[in-house]
């Protein structure tokens, strides 16, 4: 999960040269690049020969070009297959980091693999797995429940659509086995397709994606367990691409930065731990990488400064609650 593409199919590391701006005056450490993808953050951040990069991704696809960059900076990388959200299983010296680094965006080799169901353009099987997956695509529209399917696409999609589309799905599915074009199909001829610069299935593939891989669970542990390695001063930088995973990084970083009472009726000097120093509005691509790479348009990063230590992050599992219990509906049924 790194970076987006643009329609040349050439890799491009999404808000490169602001995130860089951002954690360089932290360099001379470790830093942690949780969605390795085909290295681009990784690269950039070994350049300057005082710092060292700790890269992980679960797509274990992307392992011979970590191997590659290991041996070009021996001793100074190294690379893990495995989910962000087991950062904490790392053995890593806390003090040596300075910053964690997430970017949400699948990569283009993953979306030009169209083995992987995940491009518009895939004409076989239905998957979407991206890496340390129970179950496929394939195996969520074979046996799901109109119910249960008309709520992922509702929350994770956020689609207008989502009960007819669902309902189509079903109804087809019941006379002949779904491959990613026939899904294509149901969208396009419910939606009656119409010139966009996004594709009319872009959200309901979005929805299926973020429930199949646990996108909701995944980004939320892995922001805490980010928190919990990194000592006082390291930094996260979180590049998102769309508004679910953009509120969940915002309500992270503002609820926890904010010095607030724990209640409207306790003393001014009772306060809740302010956790961050957080950069208050997001950092979005200029018209320049937009123009080159049309696919970051949507892209934001926002990134703060731990500067305070803290092991309460009931709020957040609290606030997000809804998604993550549809991201837990049954599929078999």
């Amino acid at each position: 999960m790194n970076a987006t593409i643009n329609l040349e199919k050439k890799h491009f590391p999404v808000l490169l040269n602001e995130l860089i701006s951002i954690i360089s005056p932290l360099y001379g450490g470790t830093f942690i690049d949780c969605t390795f993808g085909q290295g681009g953050y990784s690269k950039a951040i070994l350049n300057n020969i005082s710092n060292k990069v700790i890269a992980i991704d679960r797509d274990n696809e992307v392992t011979s070009i970590a191997q590659s960059l290991q041996k070009k900076n021996n001793g100074r990388f190294s690379f893990y297959n495995k989910k962000f959200s087991d950062l904490k299983d790392l053995k890593t010296k806390s003090s040596d980091i300075k910053g964690v680094i997430f970017d949400l965006g699948c990569s283009s080799n993953q979306i030009f693999d169209l083995k992987r169901g995940l491009s518009f353009n895939s004409a076989g099987k239905l998957d979407m797995r991206l890496g340390l997956n129970n179950f496929s695509c394939d195996d969520v529209i074979s046996k799901i429940s109109e119910n249960n399917l008309f709520k992922i696409f509702k929350y994770f999609g956020e689609d207008k659509n989502s009960k007819l589309i669902s309902r189509k799905i079903i109804q087809k599915r019941a006379i002949q086995k779904l491959k990613t074009q026939d899904i294509v199909k149901i969208i396009e001829q419910v939606k009656k397709f119409k010139f966009s610069k996004k594709h009319p299935s872009t959200k309901i593939f979005q929805a299926l994606r973020i429930y199949i891989n646990k996108e909701i669970s995944e980004l939320i542990n892995g922001l805490i367990s980010s928190f919990q390695i990194l000592p006082k001063g390291g930094i996260i930088a979180v590049v998102t691409f769309h508004s679910i995973e953009d509120k969940i990084v915002k309500f992270f970083f503002k609820n926890y930065s904010d010095k607030k009472n724990t209640s409207r009726y306790l003393p001014n000097n009772i306060k809740n731990n302010c956790l961050f120093m957080e950069n208050l509005k997001p950092i979005l691509p200029s018209k320049k990488e937009i123009t080159l790479n049309p696919a970051s348009r949507s892209a934001k990063l926002r990134y703060a400064i731990k500067i305070e230590e803290n092991n309460n992050f009931r709020e957040i599992f609290d606030k997000f609650n809804y998604l993550l219990e549809v991201e837990n509906l049954n599929h078999t049924q």
